[in-house]
């Protein structure tokens, strides 16, 4: 029997959450994911970038068990979970989210976020027919504890009806609910700004920095956006070709030649900090202060 996921504790700054060394894998003779090695640091919220096809999304699906990798380990808090299937890092808490969210449409909204939280007694059909005092207990606490992050995300009054009627924005924010319903230590998120508008990735954006304040949740954050990464994560890792080519502070990152190179190509770098990608504007000043562990 597979162990629960332990509840989120705020961790001491600069302490390893997940370790990933020498990741290696390989589609046919390309490499997606190169040899790759680096550290999150517990209770930081850090971004991860790269220009399209630079293996961020393969590298998600290799620490979330999505993908077995073909070389190098994987340790979260201090488990070494190589390899394991998603249920196993699920239980270590890790928990994921996607760049287009799929609720189940015909369900509740308040129903997608009780259906998250793993190993509830009522799925087993036994417990439905000798315990059903201790299933319907725990039905109740599950939906008190799915009606909490509903109303945190702002979803509170829209629980009753079915996920289908959400817009882009929306469907991002009940995948929010759905993860933190299981409390996880680490959360994956895959681009929570593509497709939102304006007002609604605000919200987003002020939901993950509370949770990472208040809770101690930590955060990997893959996004192009790169005023969002600016002003919420640090540090930021860079990906091109599979490899890490740097990481530090936001803005550091983002005005260094390379990755201006990697994104624009050529000698796009000569043009400075003001070609760096996503620019659009003066940059918010960054609010993590998590830091990379060496």
């Amino acid at each position: 029997m597979e162990e629960a996921a332990q509840p989120t504790v705020v961790p001491r700054a600069r302490e390893t959450l997940l370790e990933a060394h020498e990741v290696i894998k390989a589609f046919g003779g390309h490499r997606a994911v190169d040899g790759l090695t680096f550290t999150l640091a517990r209770g930081a919220i850090t971004g991860l970038i790269g220009p399209n096809g630079a293996g961020k999304t393969t590298l998600f699906n290799c620490l979330a068990g999505a993908l077995k990798p073909d070389g190098g380990r994987i340790v979260l808090d201090g488990r070494d979970l190589t390899g394991a299937a998603p249920s196993r890092f699920f239980a270590a808490g890790l928990a994921r989210t996607f760049q287009i969210p799929r609720p189940f449409p015909a369900l509740s909204v308040l129903e997608n976020v009780m259906l998250a939280p793993r190993g509830q007694l009522g799925e087993q059909p036994w417990a439905n027919w000798l315990r059903p005092g201790a299933v319907a207990a725990e039905e109740r606490r599950t939906r008190e504890a799915a009606m909490h992050w509903l109303a945190f995300v702002g979803l509170a009054r829209l629980a009753p009806e079915p996920a289908r009627v959400l817009s882009g924005g929306q469907r991002k924010l009940l995948e929010l609910a759905r993860v933190m319903v299981s409390r996880p230590r680490l959360v994956l998120l895959d681009e929570p700004g593509a497709g939102v508008n304006p007002a609604l990735l605000e919200q987003i954006v002020e939901k993950i920095a509370a949770l990472n304040r208040e809770h101690g949740t930590s955060f990997l954050v893959i996004e192009h956006n790169m005023d969002l990464v600016a002003s919420l994560c640090s540090p930021v890792l860079v990906m091109a070709e599979g490899r890490l080519l740097t990481q530090g502070a936001p803005d550091e990152v983002l005005a260094d030649a390379r990755v201006v190179e990697a994104y624009l190509g050529g000698d796009a770098a000569d043009a400075g900090p003001a070609a760096a990608p996503g620019s659009t504007a003066k940059r918010p000043t960054p609010s993590g202060d998590g830091a990379l562990a060496a």
